[in-house]
């Protein structure tokens, strides 16, 4: 770690190389402070995506399609918070990439990963929620949980398979100084990423929510002209309308991640836009904390997972009932 020094003596990442990067000065109030923070951010992050892999894992009524998406999506947010924030912070705090260029393309592979595979899980979400609410007497034919442990297994495998490709097929080695983990994309990856990992997608998502969002209205319609007229309000009327609340609960968790997501995703198509720049390493840990924000949304709208919670810090999962 490099201190800001009163003569202001210029320090490189790697002294001993002719090419080394500067190396950027903080003074030790600075660095303390982001250490701390990153750090309690990072675990944070572990703690409360941990806690959601648990409480789906451990209680058996809670092994639905849909959980199973929202623990697929946990991990990926996991995963984030242990692995991508410290070093994402070693590099901010340190403005040194000391890693090694092995590391580095393992390092941007696992981010392009972990984005796919969120990216995904959310597109699984508004289609999950799609054929809940708008045809919901072939959901139980239609989304089993062996189907669904399936789908998300290819979704892991084949945004393994796309990071790699991508990493195998950029360039790395055009770095302006020694000590830096940049990319250099091809203007046809662009195009392609563009389409995949944003176009599509998004649209996709918007386009389902759209329609849950219309038919849950219309079915909120119907059940309370049944209640002021006071017929019986059937099982199916009232499944209708938790699964309704589900898509609406779902419909925030994606809505919040797409504002995170849009505004890089746009910066880093733009030429003339280093990953090193203050704007971009702002969207980008925006995006990073996004994935502690997901537990939080299931705390404040989904009561399984406050009891679950609830049973988990008492240590009440290791009681049998």
């Amino acid at each position: 770690m490099a201190y800001e020094t009163e003569d202001h003596e210029t320090q490189y990442c790697f002294p001993a190389i002719n090419s080394s990067c500067i190396k950027g000065m903080r003074s030790r109030y600075e660095y303390n402070i982001m250490s701390v923070f990153f750090s309690l951010l990072s675990a944070w992050t572990v703690f409360l995506n941990l806690l959601v892999i648990i409480s789906i894992s451990h209680f058996k009524k809670l092994h639905t399609p849909t959980n199973l998406i929202i623990l697929s999506l946990a991990v990926a947010d996991m995963l984030v918070g242990l692995i991508v924030m410290p070093i994402e912070a070693t590099r901010l705090i340190e403005t040194c990439w000391y890693f090694g260029d092995t590391f580095c393309r393992l390092f941007l592979t696992m981010m392009g990963l972990l984005f796919s595979v969120s990216l995904s899980n959310l597109v699984l979400i508004a289609v999950d929620r799609f054929v809940a609410v708008c045809h919901p007497l072939l959901y139980p034919q239609k989304i089993t949980t062996t189907k669904t442990f399936i789908i998300v297994s290819l979704c892991w495998f084949c945004s393994s398979v796309y990071s790699t490709a991508i990493d195998r097929s950029i360039s790395h080695k055009k770095y302006a100084c020694y000590g830096e983990c940049t990319i250099i994309v091809s203007s046809n990856w662009t195009v392609i990423n563009l389409f995949l990992s944003f176009l599509f997608p998004c649209t996709l998502i918007i386009t389902l929510y759209l329609r849950i969002f219309y038919v849950a209205h219309q079915q909120v319609k119907v059940i309370n002209s049944l209640v002021k007229g006071g017929k019986h309000v059937n099982d199916g009327s009232v499944k209708r309308k938790s699964e309704t609340k589900a898509a609406l609960t779902l419909g925030i968790i994606v809505t919040v991640y797409l504002i995170c997501w849009i505004p890089f995703f746009i910066l880093s198509l733009t030429e003339n836009t280093g990953m090193a720049s203050t704007t971009a390493y702002i969207l980008l840990w925006i995006l990073y904390i996004n994935s502690g924000l997901n537990p939080l949304i299931y705390a404040l709208f989904y009561p399984w997972f406050k009891m679950s919670v609830k049973h988990i810090l008492t240590f009440k999962i290791f009681y049998k009932a």
